[in-house]
Parts: C-alpha cells; structure tokens; sequence
C-alpha cells in the first residue's frame, strides 16, 4: 500500500499491525471531523533556540495534511504548549495535553532531560511520543518513537572520523550538565578506550544549561589542544553554544588549530552566530539542509515559504536542519501508521509503524521492526561561512539503530523495553 506525502516522502510501505488491549485511556473529546494532535516544545527559555523551529514545522506537516484530506477524513487539530525549558513542566504539559485536550498523539522534547521528565506520564497513560532529536541512547520505551539518532548513528561515526580522517590523538569531551551529554560522554570514552586512546588524552567537562562566560574553559581548551592531534568533542546545548564558539574565536582557535565535532549545533543554531571564524569547524547529523535531492529542495523551500507566509521570524532566511526534518516526517510517519491501522488506537498504531519504510526530504529511512527508532545515512558537515554545511563524509547506506550501547553493554545483555500496552488483571 501507498501513501503520498505532498512535499517529499513519494511511498510508505507498512508493516505489522494488530497490538493488544492497553490500560483504559483518557477518553477522545475530538470533534466528529477533527484529531488533536499535541506540540510539546520550549518556546521560551535556553532551549529556544532549537525547539521553536520544531513547532513551526510539525504545524507546517499539520497543514499540508490538512490540505490533502487529513488523517482518516479527520482534519489535524495542533495544540501547542510552552514547557519553557522548564524540565518538571515537560511533565505537566504533557498530561494536559492527554488529560485535558485528549490528544491523539504527541510530537516533542528536546533535551533528554525534558524527555526523562514526561516519559512515565506517556507510559502510564500509555500514549505515543514522537521524539525528534538525536539521544544518548539506553532508552527503549514502547511509548516513545525515537525519530533521530542513536550513539551508533551520530557519536561514534563521528568520532571514527576524527580520528581516521583527521589523525586526532586527543579528545576534550565539553557538554552541558546533564543527562544526554554525560551518558554520550560515557560512550565515547568507551569507545576511544577502546581504539587505543590513552585516558590521559581524554578529557571531560561541563557546564550549566544557559552557561555563558567560557574563557577558563576555552584557556584549558587551548592548552590541551598546543601540542596537535587534539579536537573537541562538544556537546552543549542551546544558548551557550553562542558564547562558546565566540570565545574560542577570541582567543584565537580555528579549526586547523583544533577543530570542533558538534552534536547539537545545526544550521538553525548557526543563524545566531558570528559564522566566518566558525568556518572548518565540524558537526554529525543524519540531514544537512545541502543535501542534493529534488526532494529535499522541495522541503526546503516549502518551509522557507510557510515561515514568511506566517510571519515567522526570519521569513525566508529561515533554514531547515537535521531535528526539522526529523520533526517533519515524524508527523508523516504517524500518519501513515494510523491510515494502516484504521484507527487511532494507540497500540494498533504503535504495530503500524514498526518496519515503515519511507522517503523524508533526506532520502530514504525506514523504522526499525522491533526498537522503536530509526534507520537513517550519517553525514560529517564542515561549516561553511554562509551558515551551511559541507558534507566531507557520509555513510555507506541506513546504518541501524542500537537502542543501547555495546561499548556500556559488551556482554550484549540489555535491558527490556518499558512501558507499552498495559495487561489486565
């Protein structure tokens, strides 16, 4: 069977449907032609800057499905939500959206700080999460469909990069405080132990949410990186990234010096940049705005229009990035999954989008039969001045997707899934 999205996915092929009978859940208010669907992003706040563009474009998929006829001849009906980087409000907002405005499904999260936090909410209620933003992994929750990268999709090609491609010996692993950048710390270090790398030669540190005077670390940074073979391996999140690249170009570091592998600085972060001393310096996403399809030229423009039409900040400047993509066609993949199912019931959704196979702006992807994520290429960037990346490297092909880590599980003995369909009794 064959579905169509209107910008860029050209087919779906679904596979499995069925699921067993879930706890009672919050009965459905929706209106006889309507189907709320619920946006959970920081529109306010240090993570701002990255998660605003992921409600402008969820809205956007919500109103070119609107625009074809809806989801099972029921118009999309989004409730937005401002949790404001505030991480215990992840948890409120998300049982309002269930409890209060009986949502079908919810697309949201950033940090996996806010995902820990409304992720037993989605468990006990048993409703899906469509999450949109590479993770740290050791997570496997039957209520969340985890639509970006993995550790193996994102860190450790990355890092293998920087060590085959560029020679790098010495690595200062810099993130913010807290749960995503500690527990990928905690894999990489794995794996460079792993290569060969001399503990001495890896070094860990990070800073608060919304940290702005970087100029010890940056002083450390330089010291470390004196000797050559030394790169950074960042992974700070939001508004901090703004003064931490500024005062590594202050103090007179470029990427030939010590180049930087970023996770969580894409194309939407680099708007709000000073980009020429950023030039050379380097990032791993699984999407680059300059990926060369027709179909991702499509995206590209369609939401470059859809922000000016709406009076969006930026208008037509605007750029896609990897979460925007991932935020895209999340909403497309649950589309598609209850159009398979027939219903909107949560578990005979949850069946239909195991093993969907699809073709987003980026090309093509495909769910995962069993683990709730997904099989996507890997891509290097290298900063360009115009704020876009050029791709140094790319996988050979979807690599798939390890919910849990060998290098933090060697004996292979990972833990079972959580939450999902509730038994009686």
């Amino acid at each position: 069977m064959k579905y169509a999205m209107p910008i860029c996915v050209l087919a779906l092929l679904l596979i499995g449907c069925g699921g067993e009978p879930s706890k009672p859940q919050p009965t459905s208010d929706q209106a006889a032609d309507t189907v709320k669907i619920g946006i959970l992003h920081s529109l306010s706040g240090t993570m701002a800057i990255s998660e605003t563009s992921l409600k402008d474009v969820v809205l956007m998929a919500a109103e070119e499905i609107n625009a074809k006829g809806g989801v099972l001849g029921k118009q999309i009906e989004p409730v937005v939500v401002d949790p404001a980087s505030d991480w215990p409000l992840f948890a409120e907002k998300a049982k309002e959206l269930i409890n209060q405005h009986k949502v079908a499904v919810t697309f949201g999260c950033w940090t996996s700080v806010s995902r820990k936090s409304c992720l037993p909410v989605f468990e006990e209620y048993n409703q899906l999460l469509f999450y949109p933003v590479q993770y740290e992994g050791e997570e496997q929750s039957l209520n969340v469909f985890y639509t970006a990268a993995s550790p193996n999709q994102q860190l450790i090609p990355a890092a293998e990069y920087m060590m085959d491609e560029l020679g790098m010996k010495k690595f200062y692993l810099l993130g913010t405080d807290y749960v995503f950048p500690r527990t990928a710390n905690k894999v990489l270090k794995a794996f460079l132990l792993t290569k060969g790398v001399p503990e001495a030669n890896i070094v860990e540190e990070y800073t608060p949410f919304h940290h702005q005077d970087y100029q010890t670390i940056v002083g450390k940074i330089k010291k470390f990186a004196a000797g050559g073979n030394a790169c950074v391996l960042s992974t700070i999140n939001g508004d901090s990234n703004v003064p931490f690249y500024k005062e590594f170009a202050n103090q007179g570091l470029t990427s030939d010096d010590c180049p930087i592998m970023a996770f969580s600085v894409a194309e939407d972060e680099l708007r709000a940049m000073d980009v020429p001393p950023l030039v050379g310096h380097l990032a791993a996403w699984n999407y680059f705005q300059s990926v060369k399809s027709s179909g991702n030229r499509t995206f590209v423009e369609a939401f470059k229009s859809y922000c000016e039409k709406n009076n969006l900040p930026g208008g037509t400047k605007r750029v896609t990035d990897d979460p925007i993509e991932a935020a895209y066609f999340g909403v497309y993949v649950w589309k598609a999954a209850v159009e398979k199912a027939g219903t909107f019931d949560v578990d005979k959704v949850r069946q239909a989008v195991y093993g969907l196979e699809f073709d987003a702006p980026g090309g093509k992807k495909r769910m995962h039969g069993s683990n709730q994520h997904t099989l996507k290429p890997v891509y290097v960037g290298e900063i360009l001045k115009n704020g876009q990346f050029k791709i140094v490297w790319e996988s050979d092909g979807l690599v798939s997707p390890d919910s849990y880590s060998r290098y933090l599980h060697p004996d292979g003995n990972y833990p079972k899934p959580t939450g999902g369909p509730k038994k009686k009794g």
